[in-house]
């Protein structure tokens, strides 16, 4: 298991300490192949969003050899023409993972490789690895920007057979306007400006801020709630009107963060994403009291379960996720400090996109 000692700055007074972060840790790759691939646990199957989440954990723990084979992995499976499959089934170890699942080539999971990619290099200044990502990043975010639609949304995938779903999903362009800032951050320190990434961030970042019309109503879910902040589209005033809106409507005292309503079911990740959220707006007493409130998820061993039905006091699924694990460890590195994770997760640490004269921010 991973010693305490190294997961000391991931202690959070209510939430872990050091034996239990290990803990977590240890959980965390225990469900990592041999190959570098992060199923949501052994026998399910990897989607590349998730996957690069629980490799950014066992960065921010400080497992960095671990972290670097997941993005070794990617790299390997990484597509012609840029992208990752949606979903790749689980393998017997030896086998490797290349067979789809799901052969759809969904943009937000495509685009997040850039943001774990800066995530490890700022956690372990490797310019070596930074190097070797650079194509796989920068293939990824053409492959995105493809699917760019003219009033600045992203495009949610591309079928099988290749034809483009050009409807737009706010949570999915939202995790990737965080990501291309990533990307741009990448290329600013490799001093290889992208003037036509940033003109594509600054026209997403507008769609996301101003044009609600130009994605599909999904409202009822909490991360088109919270989103647009965590991506760092909407900031300051306007970021905290957003939340409190709608924080009775989502939050569950005690219990966490619904997924969608109007159903009775508490999510781990959502949860932790709210406290993401809530500590990029500079409430980190909010975004305490949100983590403290899952524990009731906290399983046996040190992983967490996905959700809880309280209104029939059940866990639901009855699964415990490396992404829910990863995205806990995520936000308690941030409000411990971890100067990676608050830097790909606080919107001033990243550069902003252009945005076009004919829309401004």
């Amino acid at each position: 298991m991973s010693s305490p000692e190294r997961t000391e700055h991931l202690v959070l007074p209510g939430v872990l300490t050091a034996e239990q972060a290990a803990e977590t840790v240890a959980g965390i790759l225990a469900a990592q192949r041999a190959d570098g691939a992060i199923p949501w646990f052994r026998g399910h199957h990897l989607d590349p969003w998730d996957h690069t989440e629980a490799a950014m954990a066992l960065d921010a723990a400080g497992e960095h050899a671990a972290a670097e084979r997941a993005y070794e992995w990617l790299a390997r499976h990484q597509n012609a023409d840029g992208s990752w499959y949606a979903a790749y089934a689980d393998r017997p170890e030896g086998v490797d993972t290349t067979a789809p699942q799901d052969a759809g080539k969904e943009s937000n999971f495509t685009a997040y490789i850039a943001v774990g990619v800066w995530h490890h290099y700022l956690a372990t200044g490797d310019d070596t690895f930074l190097d070797r990502m650079w194509p796989v990043v920068y293939a990824a975010v053409e492959f995105v920007l493809g699917l760019q639609q003219p009033g600045g949304q992203i495009g949610w995938k591309r079928e099988a057979d290749g034809a483009a779903v050009t409807d737009a999903l706010l949570t999915g362009s939202s995790s990737v306007h965080q990501a291309l800032r990533c990307a741009l951050a990448i290329a600013e320190h490799r001093e290889e400006p992208q003037p036509d990434w940033e003109l594509a961030a600054g026209a997403l970042g507008h769609a996301i801020r101003r044009h609600p019309e130009r994605f599909l109503d999904k409202d009822r879910y909490s991360m088109d709630w919270y989103y647009p902040v965590l991506g760092g589209a909407v900031t300051g005033a306007e970021a905290k009107a957003r939340i409190e809106a709608r924080w009775d409507e989502f939050v569950v005292p005690g219990l966490g963060v619904r997924c969608v309503l109007p159903n009775p079911w508490v999510t781990g990740g959502e949860s932790c994403e709210l406290a993401l959220t809530l500590w990029a707006m500079g409430e980190s007493d909010r975004a305490l009291e949100i983590l403290r409130s899952i524990g009731h998820l906290r399983a046996d061993g040190g992983m967490y379960w996905t959700g809880y039905v309280y209104e029939d006091r059940a866990v639901w699924p009855v699964e415990q996720t490396t992404w829910t694990a990863g995205s806990l460890l995520l936000a308690v590195a941030a409000l411990g400090g971890d100067e990676p994770t608050t830097a790909v997760f606080g919107a001033a640490a990243l550069p902003s996109g252009l945005a076009p004269d004919c829309c401004p921010a």
